[in-house]
């Protein structure tokens, strides 16, 4: 016999003691070399009935499914359970299973599982606008009897290490979950895109102006069915109506023949959106249409307020050179009113401290007001009309016509009758100045302690005062000429 004493078995798959606990066979052993001289003597091999006996060993949990896939509203309460995943242990004496969320972060707590149930149950309210889908591990882990009958005091962290509590971490299973967040509809569609939409002054009833569609945030738009309509108000007597496709898409129609941008540039056209969701949303959105000029084939040529008057035939620079020459005469204006406003303020206003010698503030408030002591007649004349009426001296001057009435010779005439007389005469004289002015005379009277403050007695030489020129005035004067000449005093008996 030749070769090796001995063989070895080696397994083609993995064996599983759950599965199959034994395996039989039999093996045969045989001389390959043989001699001829023993050939008569028979088969030289032998053959031998082999079992192989699976032992058992800790395995870890294995999941019912190697897929998860679960199904969540959006915004369902937080603790609602949402499903389960089992795990059994297969082997003999099967132990009790523990299970775990194998998050990649902290932040990803949206869900929670029972660790004896396996059932898994929202922490957080979900959105499905902010995630549409949560893809997670679960773990399975083995725990002995003692581990399971006192899991509560390993909730609360009484024993350690983590063994202890949880069970071996080298027999533990893993399998994925899926989590779906279902649409609740709660967003009602809108107007996808805002639109710029316009019609000619020439449109024909019937002609689609402009197409528009909608969206939803709640889901695409391939998952809903939108209708359009116009609001119940926006329907009676209608510039435009709406013409919907069926197809997610509706046309803006035109209703009247023919636009003016005189009477109206602008329409506002409400839409009203509504999705096929449960519960049914829907929304009104307002469409602007401006009303432009164009040309016969429906080519825009402008919609701007210039083209209100290119039909009077002004341009842009012509409409700006008006407005800047209404402007300018505006300015002039307001600055002209300004200045007229200011100069007759500043002649009205009396300033106490302003004080000029060459302006006098007077008001005349009439005769007989106890301020016409301050009154200067001088004041309001005017100088040259005070120098050409000035008597010269050297001039005679000319004779009224109208007789002058001498006072009467008496031996009892004195300064007061003489007085008296002369105001009579300036009474009646039509020549004297019709200003309102009040002339006083203050007579003393005789027998007076004081010396007279009259200016005919101020003189104290008749050398200080020459009156020879009034003799030269003529009759009218001569009263004066011989009272204040150098002849003796006035005497009324010379009078004639």
């Amino acid at each position: 016999m030749s070769g090796p004493p001995h063989f070895s078995l080696s397994s083609l798959q993995p064996l599983d003691f759950e599965t199959k606990k034994a395996y039989t066979f039999k093996v045969e052993a045989s001389n390959l070399h043989l001699d001829h001289r023993f050939h008569s003597a028979g088969p030289f091999k032998d053959t031998a009935t082999v079992k192989i006996s699976v032992l058992d060993v800790e395995e870890p949990p294995v999941f019912s499914k190697p897929l998860y896939t679960m199904d969540v509203y959006e915004d369902t309460p937080v603790g609602t359970i949402i499903g389960a995943v089992t795990a059994q242990d297969l082997d003999v004496g099967s132990s009790a299973v523990r299970y775990f969320i194998d998050w990649k972060s902290d932040v990803d707590s949206h869900f929670t599982i029972d660790g004896t149930e396996g059932t898994i149950a929202t922490n957080e309210l979900l959105d499905r606008e902010s995630t549409a889908q949560y893809n997670f591990s679960i773990m399975a882990r083995k725990v002995s009897l003692f581990q399971y009958l006192f899991k509560d005091h390993c909730v609360d962290g009484f024993w350690s290490p983590q063994e202890v509590c949880w069970g071996n971490t080298l027999l533990t299973s893993k399998v994925n979950i899926l989590i779906n967040v279902l649409d609740v509809n709660e967003f009602p569609p809108e107007i996808a895109v805002p639109y710029e939409t316009s019609v000619c002054e020439n449109a024909k009833p019937g002609q689609i102006i402009q197409i528009v569609s909608a969206a939803d945030r709640d889901l695409s738009p391939a998952g809903q069915q939108f209708s359009f309509r116009l609001s119940p108000e926006a329907a009676i007597k209608p510039n435009f109506t709406i013409r919907d496709f069926r197809n997610n898409t509706a046309g803006i129609e035109t209703r009247r023949n023919g636009y003016s941008r005189r009477q109206q540039e602008l329409y506002f056209l409400p839409v009203v959106i509504e999705d096929s969701s449960y519960p049914v949303q829907s929304s009104t959105n307002t469409m602007t249409i401006r009303v432009c000029r164009c040309d016969s084939d429906g080519t825009i040529l402008s919609c701007n307020v210039e083209a209100i008057f290119l039909p009077v035939g002004l341009s842009t620079g012509a409409l700006i050179a008006i407005l800047l020459c209404i402007v300018i005469l505006l300015v002039i204006v307001v600055l002209y009113v300004a200045l007229r406003r200011q100069k007759k303020k500043d002649t009205l206003m009396t300033s106490k401290e302003d004080i000029r010698d060459n302006v006098i503030h007077y008001d005349d408030e009439g005769g007989g007001e106890e301020d016409t002591q301050a009154f200067d007649i001088g004041a309001l004349r005017n100088p040259k009309a005070i120098e050409d009426n000035k008597i010269r001296r050297d001039i005679k001057p000319e004779s009224l016509c109208l007789p002058r009435q001498r006072p009467s010779v008496e031996d009892n005439t004195d300064i007061r009758d003489f007085i008296h007389q002369r105001l009579q005469e300036n009474d009646v004289d039509p020549t004297a100045p019709p200003y309102d002015s009040l002339a006083t005379y203050a007579y003393e009277g005789n027998g007076s302690v004081a010396d007279s403050l009259s200016s005919i007695d101020s003189l104290t030489t008749e050398a200080d005062q020459d009156y020879d020129y009034l003799t030269d005035w003529g009759p009218r004067f001569k009263v004066l000429a011989d009272m204040f000449g150098e002849e003796e005093s006035y005497n009324p008996d010379k009078v004639t």
